[in-house]
């Protein structure tokens, strides 16, 4: 009788096991399949984002014939990487680049270190007020850039700043409602402690600021510059508005070349915007991690 139960309790046991195998076997399943359809979901959305760009560069590789045909060809028959040198030399988008970096080195310069400079102010230093006076710079971010665009052309016209680039690069050092309330969010998770300590070795305001927020807030700092970089080398409203002269071009309105009034050369245009593109994507390609812990407002503690 004792053999009996024994083999019977056997058999529930070595039954109840197989049940559980095939209940976690069921849920690896389920999980695969789950990663799976997200991954696909992921693939095709990457996908639909990139075509605009594939699109550019096989337009940028093609003839002016192969681009009229109908239907389109998205992959070029014959690749013709002649366009990009003709782009170059068409162009002359070396004067273009060397325009554009320079607003764009004196922009990002200037949006580190006015709004960091304001950002600390509000985060780590108290005065009466200070909450008040930050609520009115959020609150400008309520007005759109239109707006002001009049009242600013008729106040560089008159200091006579006007095809010179004053207008694009001055405003950077006068601080970005955007910009402020990034890093004070950042500059508030670094410990007051460090602050106090500095203050009772005899450290001013500006030591702090340069010597001790700067160097704990380097992935905000690099989102900033990374944002501030995209913005500035993007800009086509602000040349277009306040440069006259040709030769002070930025490669946005250089690309206008390739534009006539009765015919626009795509395939020059398109190898202009894809050299115009490159330095953006690879500066988010190599900075990312920066960019990704700047936008966490709790990495600051961490230092």
């Amino acid at each position: 009788m004792s053999e009996v139960v024994q083999k019977r309790s056997g058999t529930q046991m070595s039954e109840v096991v197989q049940e559980k195998d095939n209940y976690f076997k069921s849920l690896r399943f389920k999980k695969k399949v789950g990663q799976g359809i997200i991954l696909t979901i992921l693939i095709l959305g990457s996908l639909l984002i990139l075509s605009p760009i594939w699109w550019m560069f096989a337009t940028s590789l093609k003839d002016m014939k192969e681009i009229m045909t109908y239907p389109p060809t998205f992959i070029p028959k014959e690749w013709h990487w002649e366009n990009y040198g003709i782009a170059l030399e068409k162009g002359s988008f070396f004067r273009y680049t060397w325009n554009t970096l320079f607003i764009t080195s004196f922009v990002v310069l200037g949006n580190v270190l006015a709004n960091s400079f304001i950002a600390y102010g509000f985060a780590k230093i108290h005065f009466k007020g200070r909450n008040f006076l930050f609520a009115v710079v959020l609150a400008t971010m309520m007005i759109p850039g239109f707006v002001t665009l009049i009242p600013q052309y008729v106040l560089y016209a008159k200091l006579g700043w006007l095809n010179t680039y004053i207008p694009l690069i001055l405003p950077a050092f006068f601080g970005s409602a955007f910009f402020i309330f990034l890093l004070r969010q950042f500059f508030l998770t670094i410990p007051n402690e460090l602050i106090e300590a500095a203050k009772i070795d005899g450290a001013n305001h500006l030591y702090i600021w340069w010597k001790i927020i700067i160097p704990l807030a380097k992935p905000a700092i690099a989102t900033v510059a990374i944002f501030s970089f995209n913005g500035a080398w993007n800009d086509f409203l602000g040349p277009l508005l306040f440069l006259n002269d040709e030769s002070m071009y930025t490669l946005q309105l250089g690309l206008q070349v390739f534009k006539g009034q009765n015919d626009t050369q795509w395939n020059f245009l398109m190898a202009g915007s894809i050299m115009v593109l490159l330095p953006v994507i690879l500066l988010f390609f190599f900075f990312q991690r920066y960019f990704i812990e700047g936008m966490n407002l709790t990495a600051g503690s961490k230092g």
